[in-house]
């Protein structure tokens, strides 16, 4: 096999499209920064965490994080009371007030979500969405496109050359990594795995699981404007209904 369907064959792998509108990677450009695809495998979980944090910090910088006290802020305190320390998990959560249609969450624990999400849905449909963030944490999904993305970019050998085993990035390389690990579209195998943990989180904590399912009918309806954040990087909103509703009985 060429050095270049290897490539590919290894990122789908990871969950990671090398094709298409929204790609975590640019093929050609891996190939010319890679050194071995098994570098992945040795970066440690303290370092890429370590690097999520500048993510998260540099992220929260650029967006509106909605005050404590303001309506966002209360609803998020109540709606997730009780999982800053979760399944094994340490976790942090914020509310970035915004139009759009969206959430996200980061290896370290940082789970963010757009108020344009919470505007549009009920208290326990933003439990499944927190559910299915928490869900890619748990599955190492931000993990390992941060191994990859940390590998192929050159990023370790900045860290090298510094004498230090994990570099403070510029604002240019954390939004890089940003686009590569977060804002990429999931593979439809990490959607289900993140949907069958929000499923058992919603029925674990007594919420309905029937909200996973009008969610994401919700969600099947948005196109342009503000729901097209979510789209670009949740696929099939349509077909992941339907799922869960077998899920239901």
């Amino acid at each position: 096999m060429k050095r270049r369907e290897l490539l590919k064959h290894c990122l789908l792998a990871l969950g990671v499209s090398a094709t298409g509108a929204v790609s975590a990677f640019d093929v050609g450009r891996a190939l010319s920064g890679a050194k071995s695809l098994s570098d992945a495998a040795t970066i440690s979980d303290k370092d890429i965490n370590a690097y999520f944090s500048q993510m998260a910090q540099e992220t929260d910088k650029q967006n509106k994080i909605a005050p404590a006290n303001s309506s966002y802020g209360k609803r998020l305190t109540k709606l997730t009371q009780g999982l800053s320390s979760h399944d094994g998990l340490k976790l942090n959560f914020k509310v970035y007030e915004t139009k759009e249609v969206n959430a996200f969450a980061m290896g370290d624990g940082t789970v963010r979500i757009y108020s344009g999400l919470m505007d549009m849905m009920t208290d326990d449909e933003v439990r499944y969405v927190i559910g299915h963030e928490i869900g890619h944490i748990k599955a190492g999904h931000s993990k390992k496109r941060m191994q990859m993305a940390l590998t192929t970019s050159g990023l370790r050998d900045v860290a090298a050359s510094s004498g230090s085993k994990v570099a403070t990035l510029a604002d240019s390389q954390l939004g890089e990594l940003f686009q590569q690990v977060i804002l990429a579209q999931h593979s439809q195998s990490n959607e289900n795995e993140a949907d069958d943990y929000a499923m058992a989180f919603l029925k674990g904590k007594k919420y309905d699981p029937r909200a996973a399912v009008t969610a994401l009918e919700k969600l099947d309806k948005l196109s342009g404007g503000g729901g097209a954040s979510w789209l670009s990087t949740h696929p099939a909103p349509a077909e992941r209904a339907e799922r869960m509703r077998k899920q239901l009985g």
